[in-house]
């Protein structure tokens, strides 16, 4: 028996945000040999399920970049940030003006104004970059909104977050430069985890999380040793499970430092690379 783990946006996902049949098909083909699928994002707990719910896929899941763990319709280990440290991060953020997004447990909240603040600052890049992507962009705040569990608020200073079990921020923004001046000013802290599944975004959670922590309590849960465990991924947010996973299988998207670090490179997520790396190195 094997616990493969499986990234969704740049990896099981297709270009639609949907789980193509081919896929489908090879992760019942494992689940039907005994092996475990769990499927481990950065997306939240409610959007994960509903994805899966669609694709009829029944399975574990670890979400919020490993603060919510859940097996067999309960959650069997979550993290929360503390309200000190979101209200420290919801002032740097507003100071600086960053569009984010606050996962809840009651589900993502989003600032009604927020698809505004994104395309003005799309209009900022065209004004600073030629040949700014545009559609891309738009694309992109198009993934954000069509999200499951999403729950639209005036602003987020008047809410209480005591009893919300906040797990994570969520930056978006396209002017890279001002990332890396949020990056720096935040990476230092000790009270928080900060990691990316994309050039565009940052993400912030409690200091105990991530994937490769989330994985090894789900294989401690299942009674799996960790040399039986497999990751596939794309993204930075992947690596601390390419650092724990016996095995681990790198999309052929994927970031050349994921690249680097996998074991095997499968094709891409839009040539169903998860269904080829099932079938070439756990079915084979």
């Amino acid at each position: 028996m094997k616990l493969i783990a499986v990234d969704l946006d740049g990896t099981l996902l297709s270009e639609d945000c949907s789980i193509s049949q081919v896929n489908r098909e090879a992760i019942h083909e494992v689940q039907k040999q005994g092996n475990i699928i769990v499927i481990s994002s950065g997306r939240s707990f409610h959007d994960t399920k509903q994805i899966l719910q669609k694709a009829g896929i029944e399975c574990p899941i670890i979400s919020g970049n490993g603060a919510i763990s859940f097996h067999t319709e309960k959650i069997i280990q979550n993290f929360s940030l503390p309200v000190n440290v979101i209200s420290e991060m919801m002032e740097i953020l507003d100071e600086t003006n960053f569009y984010y997004e606050i996962y809840t447990r009651n589900g993502i909240l989003l600032k009604q104004d927020g698809r505004d603040l994104l395309k003005k600052e799309i209009k900022y890049m065209q004004e600073q970059e030629t040949g700014f992507p545009e559609e891309w962009a738009y694309g992109e705040i198009d993934i954000q909104y069509n999200q499951h569990g999403l729950l639209h608020v005036p602003h987020y200073q008047d809410i209480d977050f005591t009893h919300l079990e906040v797990y994570k921020l969520f930056v978006l923004s396209f002017d890279k430069c001002k990332l890396i001046k949020l990056l720096e000013r935040v990476s230092g802290r000790k009270d928080i985890s900060i990691t990316s599944s994309g050039g565009t975004k940052l993400e912030i959670g409690h200091l105990d999380i991530s994937k490769g922590n989330a994985l090894k309590f789900m294989a401690d849960y299942l009674g799996i040793p960790l040399e039986k465990t497999v990751a596939i991924g794309d993204n930075l947010n992947d690596l601390s499970m390419f650092d724990v996973a016996g095995m681990s299988i790198a999309m052929g998207n994927a970031v050349e430092e994921v690249k680097k670090n996998g074991t095997f490179i499968t094709k891409k997520h839009n040539e169903n690379g998860v269904a080829f790396a099932l079938r070439k190195y756990i079915l084979a």
